[in-house]
């Protein structure tokens, strides 16, 4: 063992279970390595023992290497028998490096894209109904609707449609009662009256947002929920300061009305 020791301080070389601790490869896969005459080592102790040299040391690493890039042992050996220069493997090294991150940044995006696909497929989470909606959705205020219309044909109706809602159908819930409220702002806000054929429109454009997207929600019904705007200070809030507009909550109520009344007419 000192003979051992006193070598491998002397020339730098080491011995097999010294390198494969420190490349991180198994003693067996040196030996593999050693029969298939990729790398041998040159160097012996006094008493005998082989030991992996720096030339040897430094030809295992660019194996090594090879290897950590999936290249087969076939290829590796091709690569080996070129030039042999350590500037030609370093450069060849990074060739295969380039090429291989090319690989793995298309499967990275592959798998993003089926990532993507499958979350797509699942029904939204409470955290991105919190993300998208912000204050408009809140666990309590459910359970309160649940609470108040829990019994109902609409609560069922809602609940078997929303269910299965995904993040991107959440999305165009979104977008559409946002074009459906900005339209009756917009005819507000050029000093139409509710009743105009304008705000008419918006308001019917309300209600067929929730006819489609939540329940069947008749005209009348719809106008029992523009009375809810104003009665319930949070919705209020959520129309004349979500907005920005004293008054849209009940310009939304009073459209509603009208609208309701021409086609219970």
């Amino acid at each position: 063992m000192e003979d051992m020791t006193a070598t491998s301080r002397e020339n730098g070389a080491l011995t097999v279970g010294r390198v494969a601790a420190e490349l991180g490869v198994t003693v067996r896969t040196l030996h593999h390595y050693d029969e298939l005459g990729l790398v041998a080592p040159s160097g012996r102790t006094a008493a005998g023992y082989r030991l992996y040299t720096r030339e040897d040391l430094a030809r295992l690493a660019t194996v090594v290497t090879y290897r950590r890039l999936g290249l087969p042992l076939e290829e590796v050996a091709a690569l080996l028998r070129g030039d042999g220069t350590p500037t030609e493997h370093l450069l060849r090294q990074r060739d295969a490096v380039r090429t291989r991150l090319g690989e793995l940044t298309e499967l990275a995006r592959a798998i993003d894209r089926a990532l993507e696909a499958s979350m797509n497929d699942r029904p939204a989470t409470t955290a991105e109904l919190r993300e998208l909606f912000g204050t408009g959705y809140s666990e309590e205020y459910r359970a309160e609707a649940q609470e108040r219309w829990g019994d109902t044909d609409a609560w069922r109706q809602s609940q078997a449609r929303t269910s299965r809602y995904t993040r991107a159908d959440w999305e165009e819930v979104r977008a559409e009662g946002e074009r459906a409220t900005r339209a009756l702002l917009d005819a507000k806000r050029a000093g139409l009256p509710p009743d105009s054929e304008a705000a008419i429109e918006a308001a019917e454009a309300h209600r067929m947002h929730i006819h489609t997207r939540f329940y069947d929600c008749s005209p009348q019904f719809h106008e029992s929920l523009g009375r809810m705007y104003v009665d319930d200070p949070r919705f209020t809030a959520q129309y004349d300061d979500g907005y920005a507009e004293p008054g849209l909550a009940a310009y939304v109520r009073d459209a509603i009305a009208a609208n309701a009344g021409r086609r219970h007419g």
